[in-house]
């Protein structure tokens, strides 16, 4: 099987601007950018012909593991490696008393300790390396490693760890910090209500566990050092390990060209980045560092749990007057997020001019907290989007006009309120209530008379993400070739989602150029351009408007050699069909390869910035999903149905990986509604009891439904950028949750306001229902 060139890539129209500040005419060809196109590696990846970090092998590599520490809370008395050290194929090991391993290591702002941190406060904190010939050597002499323990109070869960005489995680309380935000006055909104609710949630501790491991392969050559690294941003790699082991940037290089999925918990370097470069600087051989599965449970990140109260008010006729949400959770051992924008879609979804937040994060003995797609508001909206339908039923509304009712046109919870680049919520409920069928489907679900045991309902949700307008600083060079190839040449990572695909659109869209005569090249410091980290949503909208840029200014340099050669000012050329002509004599044209100073030149490099964004704007994209449900009321079971998502993401690029972005999205929220939860002994051990993926219960492709409707509202945003484009991958699954828990109610009349809907939780709440009515 090969690859095929698609089919020709055509151009968008501009209008016409003065000679000073024209951009080329774009060639006069079909849109491309916004249709279902394969991606450009395709081939590459569904063959086994891409190279991923784990696939990587070198020359006299051998193969690093490392030896955490079993307890959640212990202080390292003595670590004995002598017969360790001894054991066959074992070519380097390294502890905290090694001199090159004596290192400081950054959790966050707030948080340091040391590479072999002695005071061991989670399970799973490093305590020694080693490096073997084969991978069962390095197990086997990971197991001879002797180290004396002496093991310290624990506790491992944040309700727990406010308690009086709780354990200390770092010795001043347990209370890391609360923030608080206030508008209005959220007492007087309360008396001015028509009804107030108030209810108790929580949402249990959700785990990444990507596809591909976390971890490395280290060479060093003399003193630069390169790593071929799973990451999602080759630089903030860099960065870190330079910092790390005091080297110059420009000795450390990182290679990342795919990468097995991440969420979130790869958008910087790990502890095990430095170990295997300390590894392979000991042994003198290229060294391969890749976790176990049961290590990337404890010690590179989750989504913590929160425990959250929110206070609503509402008057009679839709209208929101008051809003009072307070929230709990723990990013683990060190800050490092465990409460970060939970609040914020209380702030901002929903007009409603009195709101108070107070969030406070609380340490306990568990591996850290790493940023998990759309960190805080899959949290934040199973409390919200709960709480609208709520206030929707005790009004007598429907819960898609209440929304409707409170839409906003400006961010109220950004400094200055300033007003959305484009907000299309209002589409998104409409058009996905109008896809779904919502009122026939409510309908349905609301009709007296159904006695059987199985139960159906229907739910929706809405929200925002916050940060979904990408940012500078990125550089994208372009080397166009007299025979019309293109080499795009670019330093963000395709973490999975399409990114070198929308990269090659928007350049062959916009140049001209077929798919199939366009090279990438990308994440590499040693060879591409500077990029920030891929996460956030903000890689599209950040990327491909430094890739028009530099397209642009390869079409001006075109211009000026087209202009020479027909002796005709620049400003009067057009691009049409691979030529360059007057637009008032379309017949004298030249093509572009045959231009004599292209051929001359051998290249035409164009360079790109991203801009800053627009200067008092929010840009931030929308979506809403409606979801309907069929529950087992004797066995507790919840079979999802059928999903529509409506995204107002801005200009679609590709609707291919666009809709692959929504049907992964609603997959990971069925998850966190669903099934997914860590498990931690809390009283005797404080050990996690579901380290693996039997355990860990994963959604599978039973438990999604067959039916999942994507619905874009593709409403191109001209003020975010110069594509119009906004950011995808988080919105997509930030309403799922409580979508489901909304469906749920629908059916059985019950609100479940604690992560997961598991048969077991449902069961017993109907069994209590029962034994009530």
């Amino acid at each position: 099987m090969s690859k095929k060139e698609i089919y020709a890539v055509k151009g968008l129209s501009v209008p016409e601007t003065p000679a000073s500040a024209q951009e080329p005419k774009p060639w006069k060809q079909t849109q491309m950018v916004g249709k279902g196109i394969p991606r450009v590696d395709a081939y590459e990846r569904v063959s086994g012909t891409a190279v991923y970090p784990s696939d990587v092998l070198l020359p006299d590599m051998i193969y690093g593991a490392v030896l955490r520490c079993p307890h959640p809370h212990a202080q390292v008395k003595k670590v004995d490696v002598e017969a360790a050290s001894k054991m066959p194929g074992v070519r380097a090991v390294i502890t905290g008393d090694t001199p090159e391993a004596r290192v400081e290591w950054t959790y966050s702002k707030e948080a340091r300790s040391s590479l072999f941190d002695p005071h061991c406060r989670f399970e799973g904190e490093p305590v020694a390396a080693v490096a073997a010939e084969t991978p069962y050597q390095a197990e086997d002499a990971l197991r001879a490693i002797r180290v004396e323990y002496d093991v310290l109070p624990f506790v491992v869960d944040e309700r727990d760890a406010l308690k009086e005489n709780a354990p200390s995680v770092h010795g001043a309380g347990n209370v890391l910090k609360t923030e608080k935000y206030e508008r209005g006055q959220v007492d007087r909104g309360f008396r001015e209500a028509d009804v107030v609710l108030e209810e108790n949630y929580r949402t249990e501790c959700q785990l990444h566990t990507p596809m591909e491991l976390h971890g490395c392969v280290a060479k060093w050559d003399g003193d630069r050092l390169t790593l071929w690294e799973s990451t999602q941003g080759v630089y903030a790699v860099q960065a870190e390990v330079a910092e790390v082991l005091k080297l110059p940037l420009s000795k450390v290089r990182v290679v990342g060209h795919y990468m097995g999925g991440g969420f979130g918990s790869k958008l910087k370097a790990g502890k095990y980045t430095v170990i295997a470069a300390l590894l392979a600087k000991k042994s003198a051989r290229p060294v391969k560092l890749f976790l176990t599965r049961e290590e990337t449970y404890l010690a590179v990140g989750n989504r913590p749990p929160n425990n959250m109260r929110l206070k609503a008010g509402v008057k009679k006729d839709g209208t929101l007057t008051a809003l009072d949400f307070s929230c709990t959770g723990t990013g683990g051992a060190y800050p490092s997020g465990g409460t970060s924008l939970v609040d914020w879609l209380v702030r901002d979804l929903y007009k409603c001019p009195n709101v108070r937040t107070e969030c406070t994060d609380i340490a306990i003995h568990t591996g850290p907290a790493r940023p998990f797609r759309a960190p805080g508001h899959p949290q934040g909206a199973w409390v919200l989007e709960q709480m609208m339908d709520a206030l929707a039923e005790a009004i007598k509304m429907d819960p898609v006009e209440l929304r409707l009712k409170n839409i906003p046109n400006f961010s109220q919870g950004k400094e200055g309120n300033p007003p959305y680049s484009s907000t299309g919520l209002k589409q998104c409920l409409e058009e996905g209530a109008k896809a779904f069928q919502w009122k026939v489907a409510r309908s349905k679900a609301l009709a007296p008379g159904e006695t059987g045991r199985i139960k159906r309902g229907v739910g929706m949700a809405s929200c925002l993400w916050v940060v979904g307008g990408g940012w500078p600083p990125s550089t994208v060079i372009l080397k166009l070739f007299p025979d019309g190839s293109l080499n795009l040449n670019m330093g963000a990572s395709d973490i999975g989602t399409g990114t070198k695909t929308v990269m090659a659109l928007v350049a062959a869209e916009e140049l001209g150029i077929p798919l199939g005569k366009i090279e990438i090249e990308h994440a590499d410091t040693g060879t591409t351009q500077y990029a920030t980290p891929s996460g956030g949503s903000k890689t599209v909208p950040t990327e491909a408007p430094t890739v028009r840029a530099a397209a642009i200014s390869v079409k001006q340099q075109l211009l000026e050699m087209a202009s020479k050669e027909l002796k005709l000012d620049a400003a009067s050329l057009v691009f049409q069909e691979g030529s360059i002509a007057p637009a008032k004599d379309p017949s004298k044209s030249v093509k572009i390869t045959d231009l004599s100073e292209l051929k001359k030149r051998g290249v035409v490099v164009g360079i790109g910035y991203r801009g800053p964004n627009p200067e008092n704007k929010a840009i931030i994209p929308f979506a809403a999903q409606f979801c309907e449900v069929e529950v087992n009321t004797k066995t507790g079971e919840v079979k999802i149905l059928r999903f529509v998502s409506t995204n107002d993401s801005g200009r679609v690029m590709d609707r291919l990986t666009y809709d692959s972005q929504v049907i992964g999205g609603i997959t990971m929220g069925i998850g966190l509604a669903m099934t997914e939860y860590r498990v931690l002994d809390r009283d005797q051990t404080g050990r996690m009891l579901n380290r693996n993926w039997h355990d860990y219960k994963l959604p599978t492709a039973l438990d999604v439904p067959l039916e999942m409707t994507s619905l874009p509202v593709d409403r191109e945003d001209s003020q975010a950028n110069s594509v119009g484009a906004k950011g995808l991958g988080e919105p997509v699954t930030i309403p799922t949750a409580p979508a489901i828990a909304n469906a749920v109610y629908n059916a059985t009349g019950i609100r479940i306001t604690e992560t997961p809907i598991s048969p077991e939780r449902l069961c017993r709440l109907l069994a209590e229902k029962r034994k009530e009515g």
